[in-house]
């Protein structure tokens, strides 16, 4: 009698979510309910191992509905490679890594580094020896480098200089540069007012790129690294005439840029002083499903063709916000950012540089990195380094989980659970097109593990996934055609 019930009650599910599908024209997963048994251009001579060229664009193809109610994952459905720059952060001269931190950042789990960080380089102009030391930390660590040129008080010629310096004097084959840092906020500053102007700004950047690509041909420019996109017209940086900043650059320069980049710290969203709460951090990630998409709409309409999309700075807090629940030195912060990075993936973004590998003392709490260990949200990235590279379906209906699954290349399926809630969930686990060999391996980030792996899990198809409170959980799934322990 309880199968029965249980057979029937997933027909009627089924039958609402063909009937929601066909009248809102997506496609719906083919979902079998449980039965009564079964339930790049490299940067240096010895390059690092993530050199991988930019990913092919998205489209906008139809995906299923969510299955409500459950943890639904289809691996069958492959939605392409994940870019290993997708987990950066950013370094600059104003930081640095004692001998404590070194090894701790050797085995981050980072892929790529933005340099310098922050408005440090609209300041000064990168010494040779500086990068230097940058480029050798960068191998050390085994990380793409990524270097933003100066571009108030410089020129074309001084950027120019540097792009000969690195690529053609010393073979560093440096493949990611970006003109300038937060251009919207320049014309704040005494003496650079001219650049509140997005024609004044375009032209700039445009005879810089063209003074750089002289240079050496290869490399990507990128921009414009504007501070605190949302994908909203209404609230997007403008211009001192009131000009939309990223329409008016891609307008200007859509045919020359190869990765459009934005900023973003959404806390605090109104008085400084006052950082983000828990709660406000709980809703907070859901907004890249509308920033990407949106930013990507732009790109098309504006330019007329696809152009790859890196977040190369960004946080929760903009501000030095320390020892809250919520600041960027928090526990919570962890959480927040397993679901972000989660969110940037499956909204397919190229690169994402995280604010920043280290900080202390009074630089605030946005590094991975303290003076002498890790902060919380260092160990999102250690539970990320075992995700697989290909995106595979993933979905849920509740809106405090984010559910992200992977494939590896020899099948191993991985699906990363965050869990933003402040209390426990359950919910069934369903495995379109999947089956499982043995026992599932567990790492969990909670306020009781920092990614450790916890014992193995049995699992069948269809079983209630119990997710603590306010943490991140990875599962690794050998499939049944393949022997041995994923590791």
């Amino acid at each position: 009698m309880g199968v029965s019930r249980r057979l029937a009650g997933w027909a009627l599910l089924l039958a609402l979510v063909f009937l929601l599908a066909g009248c809102v024209g997506i496609e719906s997963p083919v979902v079998t309910p449980p039965s009564a048994e079964a339930p790049a251009k490299t940067p240096s001579s010895e390059p690092p191992a993530v050199t991988q060229e930019l990913q092919a664009l998205p489209t906008f193809t139809p995906v299923p509905t969510a299955v409500p109610g459950t943890l639904f994952v289809d691996p069958s459905r492959e939605l392409g490679t994940i870019n290993p720059l997708v987990f950066g952060s950013n370094y600059g001269p104003w930081v640095s890594l004692r001998p404590e931190t070194i090894p701790l950042a050797e085995q981050s789990g980072v892929t790529l580094l933005r340099y310098p960080g922050g408005e440090w380089g609209d300041k000064n102009d990168i010494q040779p020896y500086q990068l230097d030391q940058f480029i050798a930390l960068a191998r050390q660590l085994n990380v793409e480098p990524m270097i933003n040129v100066r571009l108030p008080d410089s020129s074309s010629q001084v950027a120019a200089d540097l792009v000969r310096y690195a690529n053609i004097e010393k073979g560093f084959n440096i493949r990611y540069w970006a003109i300038g840092n937060e251009p919207t906020l320049y014309s704040g500053m005494p003496g650079w007012e001219q650049w509140g102007n997005i024609d004044y700004y375009n032209e700039q950047w445009r005879q810089y790129g063209e003074a750089m690509v002289a240079i050496d041909p290869e490399i990507l420019l990128m921009g414009p690294e504007p501070h605190q996109y949302a994908g909203t017209p209404s609230i997007d940086p403008v211009d001192d005439f009131g000009r939309n900043w990223m329409t008016g650059f891609l307008k200007a320069n859509g045919d020359m840029v190869d990765i459009v980049t934005i900023h973003r710290y959404p806390f605090p969203s109104g008085d400084p002083g006052i950082p983000a709460t828990v709660d406000e951090m709980r809703t907070n990630s859901r907004e890249w499903d509308h920033i990407i998409p949106s930013l990507r709409s732009v790109i098309r309409e504006t330019t007329g063709r696809d152009i790859p999309i890196a977040v190369t700075e960004i946080n929760s807090h903009y501000t030095h916000a320390v020892g809250g629940q919520a600041t960027p030195d928090s526990f919570y912060n962890a959480i927040w950012w397993a679901d972000v990075l989660g969110r940037l993936i499956k909204n397919k973004v190229d690169m994402v540089g995280y604010f920043i590998l280290v900080t202390r003392g009074g630089q605030g709490g946005y590094g991975l990195l303290d003076a002498y260990d890790a902060r919380p949200t260092y160990y999102t990235y250690q539970l990320y380094k075992r995700f697989g590279e290909q995106q595979v379906y993933a979905n849920t209906d509740d809106p405090d989980v984010g559910v992200y699954a992977a494939k590896r290349p020899d099948g191993v399926l991985t699906i990363m659970f965050v869990n933003l809630a402040d209390e426990t969930k359950s919910m069934p686990l369903w495995l379109q097109n999947f089956s499982l060999d043995n026992d599932v391996q567990v790492w969990r980030l909670d306020r009781e593990h920092m990614a450790e792996e916890l014992e193995p899990l049995a699992l069948e198809n269809g079983q209630a996934i119990v997710l603590p409170p306010q943490s991140v959980t990875l599962m690794v799934m050998t499939p049944a055609c393949c022997a041995g322990k994923p590791k």
